[in-house]
């Protein structure tokens, strides 16, 4: 898609997958990092959560999100309550950021 008539950066393209997710529990207090198969995912993604699309679990929270292997996404789910807790199923929103190069190491 990028052409040298385009002004570009180093983002290549950004795009949104919302994958049907079945996570486990997670203890109170606690994070916890599961693993679901997406498939086309890169290892230099920039994954961003947006969030679920019904009503979450109420007191658990997307910490955070990454591809540490191809395919395979990372969701890192965090328990803010007193007992253990079980995040909801269903669909989960994500922006993928596609870097056209490496990421640089700052903005100069």
């Amino acid at each position: 898609m990028s052409s040298t008539t385009v002004t570009r950066g180093n983002s290549h393209e950004t795009f949104y997958i919302a994958p049907t997710l079945t996570p486990s529990a997670v203890s109170a207090q606690t994070t916890s990092n599961q693993t679901f198969n997406v498939p086309g995912l890169q290892t230099t993604d920039i994954i961003v959560p947006q969030g679920y699309i019904a009503n979450q679990t109420s007191g658990v929270f997307i910490v955070e999100a990454d591809c540490l292997t191809a395919g395979v996404l990372t969701v890192q789910f965090g328990n803010f309550t007193a007992g253990s807790v079980t995040p909801a199923a269903g669909q989960y929103d994500f922006q993928i950021v596609r870097t056209e190069g490496p990421t640089p190491p700052n903005a100069v």
